[in-house]
C-alpha cells in the first residue's frame, strides 16, 4: 500500500512538471487564438504611433488574428510598456517600444519593470531625432542657434516627449556639452510638444521623424540632425556634431512583449515583421515620414538595448539629471 502511495505520488510529481515543461511549447502551437493587442505607449499623432499602425494591418494579416492597436500614453511611455510586460507572455500582448521606456527613461529613474527582461522581439526603425525650431527664433541655422544658445544660456525653452525620453536626453546632452541651461519642457509625447512648438510656446525640440512633414510645410525650422551621418531625405541639413563636439544620437522604435514569452513566439513574430518590412510600399510609407525600416532579430535587439541603456546611464551621471 505504501510502495502504491509512493508510485502515485511520483506519477503526479512528474506529470505536473511534464506540463509545466511543456507549457511554453503548448503557448508556442497555439499561437495565435485570438486577436492581438499592441499597446503604443505615447498618444495618437507622434511617431510611435504612426509607426505602430503601419505595421499593425500586415502584421495582423500574416498572423491570421487582427492587430489592434491600444494608446496608452503617460511616464515618457512606461505606463504603456508596463501593462505590456504584466500581462500573460503568450504573444498576444505586445508593445511598441522607444528609448523613452526603455533606455533612456530607465537611466533617469526606475521603472516599474525591468527592461532588460523584456522580450525584444524585433527592432521595427531608426531615423534621426530631428533638431526643430519654432518659425520665430532668431536663428536661421545651427551656428546661429549655438550662438543664441551661448548669449541666452537659460532664456531658451526645449520640449521633450516626456521626462526621461531620448528626446528629452538628446535636449540635456546638448545642454552638456554646450555648457548652457536650456529649460526642459516635458510633455506627454510627440504630438503635444509639436504642437506647442508650432503655436510658439517652446523654442526647440529633438523631434523624431514625425516633424519632417511640419518642416515641409514651413511651420518648422530644421535646424540640424543628429546622428553622426547626413539624413538622405534632408541632405544638406547638417549634423550637430559638425558644430558641437561629441554628439551622436539616433531614434529608434521597436516591438516587445512580456519577460518569459517563448522564442518561438518571438521568433515567428520577428520573421513576420521583417517580411513586411522588406515590402518596397511598407518603406515607402515609412520613408514618406522620415523613418528607415530596420528589422534586427531578437537576440540582436536585446543586446542594441543593453548598450544603449550603459550609454544613457553614463550620460545621466555626467549631467546629474533627476526624475523630478
Amino acid at each position: 500500500m505504501h510502495d502504491a502511495v509512493l508510485s502515485a505520488t511520483r506519477r503526479t510529481v512528474l506529470g505536473a512538471g511534464l506540463v509545466l515543461a511543456t507549457a511554453p511549447a503548448a503557448r508556442a502551437q497555439a499561437f495565435p487564438n485570438r486577436p492581438i493587442r499592441l499597446i503604443v505607449p505615447f498618444p495618437p499623432g507622434g511617431g510611435v504611433d504612426v509607426v505602430g499602425r503601419i505595421l499593425a494591418d500586415p502584421l495582423g494579416t500574416l498572423l491570421g488574428q487582427p492587430v489592434v492597436v491600444e494608446n496608452r500614453s503617460g511616464a515618457g511611455g512606461g505606463i504603456g510598456v508596463e501593462a505590456m510586460a504584466k500581462s500573460t507572455p503568450d504573444g498576444h500582448t505586445l508593445s511598441m517600444t522607444a528609448p523613452g521606456a526603455i533606455t533612456a527613461g530607465p537611466a533617469v529613474r526606475s521603472m516599474p519593470y525591468d527592461p532588460l527582461a523584456l522580450s525584444h522581439v524585433s527592432m521595427v526603425t531608426r531615423s534621426p531625432l530631428l533638431l526643430v525650431c519654432r518659425k520665430g527664433i532668431a536663428a536661421r541655422n545651427l551656428v546661429e542657434f549655438v550662438a543664441l544658445v551661448k548669449r541666452e544660456p537659460d532664456a531658451i525653452r526645449f520640449a521633450s516627449g516626456g521626462v526621461g525620453t531620448g528626446t528629452h536626453l538628446a535636449g540635456e546632452l546638448l545642454n552638456l556639452r554646450l555648457g548652457t541651461r536650456m529649460v526642459h519642457v516635458p510633455y506627454r509625447g510627440t504630438g503635444p510638444a509639436l504642437t506647442d512648438l508650432v503655436a510658439g510656446n517652446v523654442d526647440i525640440f529633438f523631434s523624431d521623424a514625425s516633424a519632417w512633414p511640419m518642416v515641409q510645410q514651413g511651420e518648422l525650422r530644421l535646424l540640424a540632425v543628429s546622428p553622426a551621418t547626413r539624413w538622405a531625405a534632408s541632405p544638406d541639413t547638417p549634423t550637430v556634431g559638425s558644430v558641437v563636439p561629441d554628439f551622436d544620437v539616433s531614434n529608434w522604435y521597436g516591438v516587445a512583449a512580456p519577460p518569459g514569452t517563448p522564442e518561438a513566439i518571438q521568433a515567428r513574430l520577428a520573421a513576420d515583421i521583417a517580411n513586411i518590412l522588406a515590402r518596397p510600399e511598407v518603406v515607402e510609407m515609412l520613408s514618406r515620414v522620415g523613418f528607415d525600416a530596420a528589422p534586427m532579430p531578437p537576440a540582436e535587439f536585446a543586446a542594441f538595448v543593453r548598450r544603449e541603456l550603459e550609454t544613457w546611464r553614463s550620460v545621466v551621471q555626467a549631467a546629474n539629471i533627476r526624475a523630478d
